[in-house]
């Protein structure tokens, strides 16, 4: 497991071939940071929908529903829900196998969660991995969790596949209990030979209706860290400061809300001490999980103790 200022030594293998990050909106998406570096990297490389799953099949409309809405034209026009694969014309249309470059050549699955039938989701998602010569899938999530706006967003680093671990220094997850689609998804994917990488951010709880610029920067590191994958920050960091300060501005004026940031402060401090173990720190994620009764975000497959 890694967090927020560890490093990952070797070169890791996700910083070469072609590289898949897949996020979706909804439940694995606290704060919008999951979804939101997948957006950053799909306007960064300019990349274009190069495929589309079937959202008639795969998406309850009931839950993500159609928008209506004027398009540049001033046409009244919906706006269905759906879940794209993006990648660069170029990429998308030649075969896997040229020269390595320094940095992967990049895919991105990115839309609505999906609302069932996930085996036959998955199984489309391995056939486009196998289309497209994908040599490894990067999963992204965020979860609401009991953690202060104040400090580091932690960020958490797992895989299912041995050599990834042993190349990355991570330790395998111990956690078992309900899952979600990204879980579905990777279990898929490593069974069909490609590694697996997911990268987790803790968003706080206490601001979960608002975006968090700060988590999606945490991710964005992260991803580069471990990838490859260089986004440009733009305004995220001005924007993060700017999030924080309006926290800190709510909470000036209401003592309960500041006693409370003020615990968790104290507990992010005690679990981040030289003393920690890692059950703290599992011991976290398993109150999310049954807090949410397996109703939340995706199990971020829990690290394990030591």
């Amino acid at each position: 497991m890694t967090t927020e200022g560890s490093a990952v030594s070797g070169t890791p293998s996700f910083a070469t071939g072609r590289l898949l990050v897949v996020a979706f909106e909804g439940w694995n998406d606290a704060g919008e940071a999951a979804s939101g570096v997948a957006r950053s990297i799909v306007d960064t490389l300019a990349l274009e929908p190069v495929a589309e799953l079937d959202g008639e099949r795969y998406i309850d409309y009931q839950f993500n529903r159609p928008q209506v809405g004027y398009d540049d034209d001033g046409v009244r026009a919906l706006v269905w829900p759906r879940i794209q694969l993006h990648a660069s014309p170029e990429v998308a249309s030649t075969p896997a196998g040229g020269p390595a470059g320094d940095a992967p050549d990049v895919f991105v699955l990115l839309g609505a969660e999906p609302s069932r039938s996930w085996r036959g989701f998955a199984a489309e998602v391995v056939d486009l991995i196998d289309v497209h010569d994908v040599s490894a899938v990067v999963f992204l999530g965020a979860m609401l969790a009991d953690v202060p706006h104040t400090r580091p967003i932690s960020v958490f680093v797992s895989s299912d596949n041995e050599e990834v671990r042993g190349e990355l220094s991570l330790e395998r997850s111990t956690y078992e209990g309900p899952v979600g689609i990204l879980s579905v998804l990777g279990d898929a994917v490593e069974s069909a030979g490609v590694p697996t990488l997911s990268i987790w951010a803790q968003v706080p709880h206490y601001v979960h209706a608002s975006p968090s610029p700060k988590a999606t920067l945490a991710l964005i590191e992260k991803l580069d860290e471990v990838a490859g994958v260089s986004i440009p920050r733009g305004d995220l960091e001005a924007e993060s400061a700017a999030w924080e300060q309006g926290i800190d501005a709510l909470a000036s004026d209401d003592d309960d809300m500041a006693g409370y940031i003020e615990q968790l402060e104290q507990a992010r401090d005690t679990v981040d001490s030289p003393e920690a173990s890692g059950e703290a720190i599992a011991e976290e994620f398993e109150r999310y999980l049954r807090r949410n009764d397996g109703k939340g975000p995706d199990d971020p497959r829990l690290p394990p103790a030591p």
